[in-house]
């Protein structure tokens, strides 16, 4: 039987957010319904709420989230009701050009619920990147749910369903950070720190914090980086990186901001024949001009990542488990648990930089 629950919604571009009650129906072949226990709040959200990704409004906010199967259409045999799952935005279809070359990271064509959520009054709600989990119930592909430990927090597990994934996969998939590698990291957000907590994992033995904002740089120094460069205070943030790996410049840096400004930082504090990633979405009306043979001259590697390469399948149940066994403090990254009615004042403080996450958690 289709169920009525209270949800998040951006009703139209710009406005605050509304909680409205929606209809979640079965789920039909290939879907699952999930009860929702902890949706972290994330710049898409805030993205998706401004009119900046898209204008089919009303959106249904939320994607970052962990909960528990609660029913599955017919065909679905990856997961079953009473498993506590992640959800993910990468729900790989295994036939593309990729998938089939075994490079699913790169999947052209992932899936989503087809069946759709409405309001009450029977309007179609456009679920935020295929998940909408602002909300007490929500239907996606069964593919979109990554089984991990049910010993997990659900605040802390819910964070690798976009944001901290994102990051500690542009250091350990994308970055290819290694043992005794030196890294830089310019924007330590939370994608940022992510990067950070990436490379220590992965053996990183420099690892060099940039920001603009102490409090930030206060949050990767205790994720383990070794080095801070406050920005506002720091001329020249290439010569502060190039002097804390031996005037070498690092074997990876990556840009979590995302600007013009930091994409050419990120480039010429490089080592030679190092690799650059950039893990921010710039802003399309942002351009970039540079000598081509500085690119040439440079060598080594540049790549974007997104959803920091990962494969939820593959990734979300390693990473809890080091979670779990203390290797990987995932749950720093909680900085306050709300309530489902202060979304938009949680969109205020990540605004500021007040928060890293911020988590809706639901009774």
């Amino acid at each position: 039987m289709p169920k009525i629950v209270k949800a998040v919604l951006a009703l139209r571009r710009g406005e605050p957010v509304a909680l409205r009650e929606i209809v979640v129906p079965d789920p039909g072949p290939g879907e699952a319904s999930v009860r929702v226990l902890a949706s972290g709040v994330c710049h898409t959200d805030l993205h998706y709420r401004d009119g900046v990704i898209g204008d089919a409004f009303p959106y249904l906010l939320g994607h970052e989230a962990s909960g528990i199967v609660e029913q599955v259409g017919a065909g679905v045999d990856n997961v079953a009701p009473g498993d506590f799952v992640v959800l993910n935005w990468r729900a790989v279809c295994g036939r593309c050009r990729a998938c089939r070359r075994g490079r699913a990271e790169s999947c052209v064509d992932d899936r989503t619920a087809s069946t759709p959520m409405t309001l009450t009054d029977g309007t179609p709600v456009q679920p935020a990147l295929g998940i909408g989990a602002f909300a007490e119930l929500t239907l996606v592909h069964a593919g979109q749910c990554t089984p991990v430990s049910p010993k997990a927090d659900p605040a802390v597990a819910a964070l690798l369903g976009c944001g901290v994934m994102s990051g500690l996969g542009a250091a350990m998939n994308t970055g290819g950070v290694t043992t005794g590698d030196t890294v830089a990291v310019i924007g330590v957000g939370g994608v940022g720190c992510a990067a950070v907590a990436g490379a220590k994992l992965a053996g990183a033995t420099t690892i060099i914090a940039v920001d603009l904002d102490e409090r930030k740089l206060c949050h990767a120094r205790a994720l383990g980086a070794t080095d801070a460069v406050d920005a506002s205070r720091t001329p020249d943030v290439v010569a502060a990186i190039r002097a804390l790996t031996d005037d070498l410049g690092a074997d990876v840096v990556i840009d979590a901001a995302g600007t013009p400004e930091t994409w050419k930082q990120a480039f010429y504090a490089r080592a030679l024949g190092g690799t650059f990633v950039l893990v921010a979405r710039p802003d399309s009306s942002m351009t970039l001009e540079m000598p081509l043979l500085d690119a040439f001259l440079r060598n080594g590697t540049y790549r974007t990542s997104w959803y920091g390469d990962c494969l939820p399948s593959r990734d979300f149940g390693p990473l809890v488990d080091l979670h779990l066994q203390g290797r990987l403090p995932l749950d720093h990254f909680v900085t306050e648990r709300i309530g489902v009615t202060d979304v938009e004042r949680a969109f205020a403080s990540m605004r500021a930089g007040d928060v890293l996450r911020s988590v809706v958690v639901f009774p």
